[in-house]
C-alpha cells in the first residue's frame, strides 16, 4: 500500500469518528501532555488503534488522539509525537502531519522541550520559534513527491506564520506570560549535546536545541499549512554553566512549565484559533 493510500486509510477511520471541523491541531511535546486538561474533552483515541498510525514509545508522550474545544476552537492535540531516533523513518514522523492536512486542518500548533544556548535564557522560559536550523541528517520530503500534496521545491522563506507570530505575541501580553524569541536548531538525538556541540550551535545562530518539531513543519509548509510553535526551555547548554542533563529532569522543568504554556495557547486561541 502507497503512503497516500495509507494516509487515507488513517483519515476514512478519522472521519467516522470527528463529526465536526477541526479549526487547529496541536502537537503536545514531552512533559507537556498534560495541556489535554485544559481542554474541554470531547473524545480520545489511542495511537494503537488509528490504522497505520506510528505508535509513541517515549516517556512523557501519552500516545493518542484527543478531539475537544478550547475558547470556541475545535481543536485536534496529539498527545505525544515520533522522533526520528525512535528508528522511525521521516514519513512516519511527519505522517499525523499529513494526516492533519487531509482532515482539512490548515494552522498546526507544535511544542517541544528544549535545551538553550542562548545566554538570557532561563530553565522555564517559553519561547516562540521564529526560524530553524535542520540539523537532521534527513528530511521529509526526501523521494518521490506527491504533487497534490505541495511542489518539489518548497519555500521555506516563512517556516513559522507572521501573523500567527503576531498572534502569539499579543497572546503574551493578554496572558501577562512573557515570552522569548528565537531559533531552534534541530538535530537527531537522542544523546544531550556535548560542549563543543553547545557552543557550535550558538555560533551558527540557534538559541535553542531539541530533537523535533523540524520535519513536522517542513512537511506542514509543503502542504501549505501555516505553522507557529513554542519550546519550553528544560535544560541550559550555554558555554561555562552546562550541567549534567536526564529525561527525567527534562520532563519535570516542562511540567513545571505547563501552566504558563497552558494560559498563553488559551489566550492565542481567543485570538487566531478560528480565523483561517
Amino acid at each position: 500500500m502507497s503512503l497516500s493510500d495509507r494516509i487515507t486509510e488513517t483519515c476514512s477511520f478519522l472521519n467516522e469518528r470527528i463529526d465536526q471541523r477541526i479549526d487547529i491541531a496541536v502537537v503536545l511535546g514531552t512533559g507537556l501532555s498534560g495541556f489535554s486538561a485544559e481542554l474541554n474533552v470531547q473524545q480520545e483515541i489511542p495511537y494503537a488503534s488509528i490504522p497505520n498510525f506510528p505508535v509513541s514509545t517515549v516517556s512523557g508522550h501519552d500516545g493518542k488522539l484527543i478531539i475537544g474545544e478550547m475558547e470556541g476552537v475545535s481543536v485536534l492535540a496529539m498527545a505525544g509525537r515520533f522522533h526520528y531516533y525512535e528508528g522511525y523513518s521521516m514519513d512516519q514522523v511527519v505522517y499525523p502531519i499529513r494526516v492533519m492536512h487531509q482532515l482539512g486542518i490548515k494552522k498546526v500548533m507544535l511544542s517541544n522541550a528544549s535545551g538553550g544556548v542562548n545566554p538570557n535564557f532561563s530553565v522555564g522560559d517559553i519561547m516562540l520559534i521564529k526560524d530553524h536550523i535542520n540539523l537532521f541528517p534527513s528530511n521529509p520530503l526526501i523521494g518521490p513527491n506527491n504533487d497534490e500534496w505541495g511542489p518539489r521545491f518548497p519555500d521555506m522563506s516563512e517556516p513559522y506564520a507572521y501573523r500567527l507570530l503576531d498572534a502569539m505575541r499579543s497572546a503574551s501580553v493578554t496572558a501577562g506570560i512573557a515570552i522569548q524569541e528565537g531559533v531552534y536548531a534541530g538535530v537527531s538525538g537522542p544523546c544531550f549535546e556535548t560542549p563543543a556541540e553547545y557552543k557550535y550551535l550558538r555560533v551558527i545562530g540557534a538559541d535553542a536545541v531539541g530533537m523535533s518539531t523540524v520535519p513536522e513543519c517542513i512537511a506542514a509548509r509543503h502542504m501549505d499549512m501555516e505553522v507557529v510553535a513554542l519550546s519550553v526551555i528544560t535544560d541550559l547548554g550555554i558555554e561555562g554553566k552546562i550541567e549534567k542533563v536526564s529525561h527525567e529532569e527534562v520532563k519535570e522543568a516542562a511540567a513545571k512549565a505547563e501552566p504558563n504554556v497552558a494560559k498563553l495557547v488559551r489566550a492565542f486561541m481567543k485570538i487566531a484559533g478560528k480565523d483561517v
